[in-house]
């Protein structure tokens, strides 16, 4: 459950977006109040906020968002408690509130607007309420016994390590296998064994790195492996084949009708290595 806050001054506007009938809005929760519509409900606010002249963003807003798993079961009545609950977390006792679920598209969501001004006029202290809403809809989350952030990005985390290691395996069989001999060829062998590599250009229309694609993820060569790299490939590129090979005028990468020089820096750099790795081989070490 992600739980998102910030003080408003355009309370009415805010309200009627939250009470659209269009997003079959529907009121799960209210506290102090009688109104029948946004225009009410404001008035109702504005009596108390009258009570503290300083305030100026004197109205509460909180979104409140279950997974789309955990929202499409929730009923009225725990939608009204994860309402109160988060009411108890934030700390913000007897207050004039109301809450409104939408369950347009599939993503069920809750719009909490809460009088930042109390019955003596006492304003709520909204230091970092960002953060404090987040923490308080994981305590919420986790107490009703629904899927909290922190689990989401554990799933999505062990979801992206295999699908990772799946990348540097098939980066693997296709610089065993096809051995390319330049990058343009490692790219094609890549997309042969279903990866799409992106090649990043900097201003200077240099490549300067890759993005490796796969079912729907992006991830950058480093994030993958740190011998995934530009350097790294071209590294891996030199065991295969001689420095003659890899350092050509063929050595570019071709994007649409545009062909991309690789930097003369890499270039410098491969060959060092390559001449280190004959003259080893050379001495037989």
């Amino acid at each position: 459950m992600i739980g998102k806050g910030k003080s408003i001054s355009h309370t009415r506007a805010s309200m009627g977006y939250g009470w659209n009938k269009e997003k079959d809005a529907e009121v799960v929760f209210r506290q102090h109040l009688v109104g029948e519509n946004p225009r009410e409900i404001t008035e109702e606010f504005q009596r108390i906020q009258e009570l503290n002249h300083n305030c100026e963003r004197n109205t509460l807003s909180f979104v409140i968002s279950p997974t789309i798993d955990d929202g499409q079961r929730l009923k009225k009545q725990e939608l009204e408690r994860i309402a109160k609950e988060f009411m108890e977390k934030m700390k913000l006792g007897e207050r004039q509130a109301i809450a409104f679920v939408h369950r347009d598209k599939e993503h069920t969501h809750i719009h909490l607007y809460v009088n930042r001004i109390d019955f003596k006029g006492v304003a709520y202290n909204d230091s970092f309420i960002g953060k404090r809403s987040q923490q308080a809809a994981e305590k919420v989350a986790e107490t009703m016994q629904l899927t909290t952030v922190k689990q989401v990005q554990m799933e999505r985390e062990f979801q992206t390590i295999e699908l990772r290691n799946e990348i540097k395996r098939r980066h693997e069989l296709t610089l065993q296998y096809q051995r390319p001999e330049n990058y343009q060829q490692y790219i094609d062998g890549m997309k042969a064994n279903g990866i799409e590599v992106k090649p990043s250009i900097n201003k200077q229309g240099q490549l300067q790195g890759f993005r490796f694609e796969f079912q729907g993820h992006s991830f950058k060569g480093s994030e993958i492996n740190r011998n995934m790299g530009m350097a790294g490939i071209g590294k891996e590129l030199t065991r295969y084949n001689s420095p003659q090979k890899i350092v050509s005028p063929n050595n570019t990468i071709k994007l649409l009708d545009k062909v991309v020089p690789v930097p003369q820096k890499l270039m410098v750099s491969l060959i060092k290595k390559a001449i280190k790795k004959s003259i080893d081989v050379g001495m037989g070490i």
